[in-house]
């Protein structure tokens, strides 16, 4: 009653304006009208039973130094741009490819960066009615057709991703709960495909397709219950988070198919999910409103943060803006350029035996130099988040020394040869409800932090302790090596030996055998009938998988703005600018502090309300 009659006097023309500016440390995020990117009428779109509106955008590394491309769905209408960011306005009128389709509607989409190229890019587009394409938009073809007859799946596609270090692997999920993962050079089959188990664990199982001749798909995952809706590689590619409708998250080693850990939300369904840059951390949101922090070396919560009045339909880590902390003074002297400068040398030189002491004070100072990760999230709320995870939440058994703090807008062209983070992890970590788990080691040091966190860039090689992601340590499908349990029963999977999955530090291609572990000779009627454990809410709070609310540390946003009249579904962070797009269609730009001059002066001078203050 309190909140209507402000509302009806007044009182509430401040909580629905729309923001087209935020500060934060760093500076002001300003809004770009003339860099906003919609359907060329710019008549917003009715977005009444529509799917989301997506954005992905790749670089193809042309001569003009203006590389950036940008795809964005609306409706049926698929539209591929030149993206300007905050340098010139957008030119609407001059799309280089628009598609527009019947009978079926685009939800998610993603480029493959190792292949793109001036001249050709490779996008998969996944759709309503559950079929992938691939296109090329620059040469404005139509690949393949995946699942073109709805044989493998007749589900929405709800994510679609390139698996990292590859051209031609990808996997796509469905609201049916099921993952599938193709190669492109493959066909699907003319009849629907059978399957034998793989492997199964709680709640999931994996099954290989069983055919004469090699087809699509290879694998398939079949993963809690209720809608699987978005998945996401860990930055070294070699484990993937999953968030379902039943609430769970869970983590995979991609390679050995295994469980690594698992967490409940407070409530409802998660919906996003994304990893920190060091792949230290998981951030999820969902239809609890909030977004919860989980530990990736302790698996288990050790955050959330409230801050959204409705679902939180996306959350991404700024690979960017991070803030070094240091703890004693008299460690280093300079500025804040020496600093980075002396820390982008450490990260490159972090292999030598001559360690800076930098790193030698990390291992032995109880203080370490620590990282704040930044965090964003968006709702259907149309509020736009940022959070900041600081030290004292991640350690919060050591003792804080607040005598300098270096905040830096990472720069996209050099930091990430060698820019490096440190950070103390926990001692004593364990695997929280897991007893499968991997438990990495303590002392780590996190690495490149990666151009985009739209782009496949690795992050390294964590230090861990001898029995580390055993089955993994080739970064490839099937290059993991086995524990002894899972050795035992090993088969060669001969359609899986996928030598184009890259190494990231390395530029010659490793040819390796998939060892998937024991082949079960089950048959696929048996598919359907694999025990399935319902998980009773009532009995996961107050356990590891779901602490009560009072249990962990509660977040509050740095910032809490209302950016869009629709809801929101994209956030995405690029080097110099932050962007959203909502479901009317409208794809925004955000300068970082100090970027918003490069948009063009003449651009300004032409329409004084270019840059909204």
């Amino acid at each position: 009653m309190l909140i209507s009659k402000m509302a009806a006097e007044g009182g509430g023309k401040e909580m629905n304006e729309i923001k087209t500016q935020f500060t934060t440390r760093e500076g002001v995020y300003k809004l770009l009208t003339h860099s906003e990117y919609s359907r060329p009428n710019r008549v917003p779109f009715n977005s009444q039973g529509s799917n989301p509106v997506k954005v992905s955008f790749v670089n193809v590394n042309d001569q003009s130094g203006n590389g950036d491309r940008i795809c964005f769905n609306v409706g049926r209408e698929l539209y591929f741009y030149i993206y300007k960011g905050v340098r010139k306005a957008a030119d609407l009128s001059k799309p280089i490819d628009k598609r527009i389709y019947k009978g079926t509607q685009p939800t998610c989409h993603d480029f493959n960066h190792l292949t793109a190229t001036a001249e050709s890019v490779s996008l998969l587009v996944g759709f309503s009615a559950g079929q992938v394409q691939l296109i090329d938009p620059i040469k404005k073809e139509t690949s393949k057709l995946f699942n073109e007859e709805r044989l493998i799946d007749k589900s929405r596609v709800t994510c679609v991703k390139w698996v990292p270090g590859s051209e031609s692997l990808f996997l796509v999920s469905h609201a049916s709960g099921s993952m599938y993962l193709y190669n492109v050079e493959h066909t699907c089959g003319t009849t629907a495909p059978h399957y034998q188990l793989l492997k199964q664990g709680e709640n999931y199982s994996v099954h290989t397709c069983k055919s004469k001749s090699t087809r699509n798909p290879l694998l398939k995952w079949t993963v809690g219950e209720g809608a699987l809706n978005e998945f996401a590689f860990s930055p070294d590619g070699k484990f993937l988070a999953c968030v379902s409708q039943d609430g769970f998250l869970r983590v995979f080693n991609f390679d050995a198919v295994e469980l690594h850990g698992t967490m409940k939300s407070y409530f409802g369904g998660l919906l996003c999910v994304c990893w920190s840059p060091d792949g230290k951390y998981i951030v999820a949101g969902g239809e609890d409103d909030l977004v919860t922090v989980w530990s990736f070396l302790d698996c288990r919560v050790i955050a959330r943060g409230h801050g959204h009045k409705s679902w939180v339909s996306v959350v991404a880590f700024d690979h960017y803006t991070t803030s070094v902390e240091e703890s004693d003074p008299m460690e280093f002297s300079g500025s804040d350029e020496d600093f980075q400068d002396q820390m982008i040398h450490f990260g490159r030189d972090r292999a030598n035996s001559t360690q800076s002491r930098l790193s030698k004070r990390n291992s032995t100072d109880s203080r370490p130099v620590s990282v704040t990760y930044r965090f964003g999230s968006v709702g259907q709320d149309t509020q736009l988040c940022l959070w900041d995870l600081t030290e004292d939440i991640l350690f919060p058994h050591l003792p804080l020394s607040r005598t300098r703090t270096h905040t830096n807008v990472m720069n996209a062209t050099s930091p990430p040869a060698g820019a490096t983070i440190i950070t103390n992890t926990p001692s004593n970590a364990t695997n929280g409800n897991n007893s499968g788990a991997n438990t990495p080691g303590m002392n780590s040091l996190s690495t490149t932090l990666p151009r985009s966190n739209s782009l496949p860039h690795s992050a390294g090689t964590t230090t861990t302790a001898n029995n580390t992601n055993k089955a993994g340590s080739g970064g490839g499908i099937g290059s993991g090596i086995m524990d002894s349990a899972i050795a035992t029963g090993v088969s060669k999977f001969a359609t899986l030996s996928l030598h184009d999955r890259k190494e990231r530090h390395h530029e010659k291609d490793h040819k390796r055998n998939h060892s998937m572990g024991h082949i079960s000779s089950k048959s696929s009627d048996k598919l359907n009938l694999l025990t399935k454990t319902k998980t009773d809410p009532a009995k996961t709070l107050g356990t590891l998988l779901c602490p009560r609310m009072e249990d962990v540390p509660l977040l509050e946003p740095l910032i809490c703005k209302k950016i869009a009249h629709e809801r929101l579904t994209v956030l995405i962070f690029l080097e110099d600018c932050l962007v959203t797009a909502c479901q009317e269609g409208f794809i925004c730009t955000w300068a970082r502090p100090g970027k918003v001059g490069l948009l063009s002066s003449q651009n300004q001078a032409s329409s004084p309300s270019g840059t909204v203050v």
